[in-house]
């Protein structure tokens, strides 16, 4: 079995005929013979994006995203709603603000022998780190931008925030100033907890006072400030019996950064995970066995994920697990091929990938699914 084997574990809504959703215009430029037919259905989509932004409807916009009937669907409107979000200046000598985030994944753990640690997700000194990005030149030629000094969590910048984002930006343009405003979001403190190293994802939020017909996103990358800014998050976040290392992502508009960083979060987590786990199988029974399967789970997003774990036919028992959840705008071979490409990087010879859509719980055990290697042949029942 390979990763095209895995099966979708989501239930799909049929939503093409909802009234006013852009469905059915997003299905039409995806399948279109040309490009000026689809530049003419994503105009459709785009036009229902920039209602909906401009009336405040936050609600609908975030259902509607959240429901597409299929990750293409899902996938395009993001795109789409990413265009609108970075908007245009009104004529072409005119000065607009660009909203952005920097996505940010803390691996956290406890010292032996510390207790619970909260960490404050405020950045003391955000006009260091601005002194760092602009040094860089991290936004090509526009150096005029600021960052907040609150580590946000993804609710605070995704679909559901963006119609109140976008009105403070515009409120701010038309008094001729950086939109400070829309950077005034609440920090989202970190919870470190006794046990295994947890990995959690925050943004740094910014805008940047663009010239006409420039992208200052457009080539954004870490090369030049990663380390540095890395290395000053941490420090800025650091507390007594807590460990804390930072991992940057490049900068970008707030719906692809929410879109890479849960990304980037869930990687960073099957590595660790992974790590972990083959470590100890290694160290005491050999080479473990890794299954990916489908499961559908009334607590993920969309109903489904993909869990892995690993065991060994020596001790079955011993088994790890890992949930990893699956978004609306993305494949299970998408999430399958990362997991995939992580386990043979690890050098895991063993690599199955089950067929079909499994139960959320075990019937046994009551506690969630994991299939595990009980010594049969590939092909054979694991569980």
């Amino acid at each position: 079995m390979s990763v095209s084997d895995l099966a979708d574990p989501r239930a799909w809504p049929s939503r093409a005929g909802d009234e006013g959703a852009p469905y059915d215009a997003v299905r039409q430029a995806i399948e279109a013979p040309t490009a000026a037919d689809a530049d003419a259905f994503d105009a459709r989509a785009r036009r229902w994006l920039e209602g909906l932004l401009a009336a405040g409807n936050a609600d609908v916009l975030s259902d509607v995203l959240a429901h597409a009937p299929s990750p293409a669907i899902a996938r395009h409107l993001r795109r789409l709603l990413a265009d609108v979000e970075q908007g245009a200046p009104a004529s072409s000598t005119e000065l607009r603000t660009t909203l952005f985030a920097i996505p940010v994944v803390l691996v956290a753990a406890l010292d032996a022998g510390a207790t619970e640690v909260v960490l404050d997700a405020v950045l003391p000194d955000a006009a260091a780190l601005s002194a760092m990005l602009r040094e860089a030149r991290a936004f090509g030629g526009s150096e005029t931008f600021a960052l907040s000094s609150s580590l946000v969590a993804a609710d605070a910048i995704d679909v559901r925030a963006l119609p109140a984002l976008l009105a403070r930006r515009a409120l701010a343009q038309r008094d001729d100033e950086l939109a400070f405003a829309a950077l005034d979001l609440a920090p989202a403190p970190i919870r470190v907890e006794p046990g295994l190293e947890r990995v959690h994802l925050r943004f740094i939020p910014g805008v940047i006072l663009t010239p006409p017909h420039a992208d200052p996103l457009a080539a954004s990358t870490i090369g030049r400030w990663g380390l540095a800014f890395a290395n000053a998050i941490a420090k800025a976040l650091d507390a007594p019996g807590a460990s804390l290392l930072a991992l940057p992502r490049p900068a970008q508009g707030f719906v692809g950064a929410v879109q890479s960083g849960r990304a980037a979060q869930r990687e960073v987590s099957a590595q660790i995970f992974a790590s972990n786990a083959i470590r100890k199988f290694r160290a005491s029974l050999g080479e473990p066995t890794a299954i990916v399967s489908a499961h559908r789970a009334p607590d993920a997003p969309g109903g489904g994920e993909l869990r892995l774990s690993l065991s060994s036919p020596f001790a079955p028992k011993a088994a790890e697990g890992l949930r990893c959840p699956l978004y609306p705008y993305e494949t299970v071979q998408d999430v399958g091929a990362m997991l995939d490409a992580l386990l043979r990087d690890c050098r895991v010879a063993d690599v199955r990938f089950m067929p079909g859509v499994h139960p959320d719980i075990d019937a046994v055990t009551r506690a969630p699914l994991f299939f595990k290697d009980h010594g049969g042949s590939p092909e054979a029942p694991l569980h």
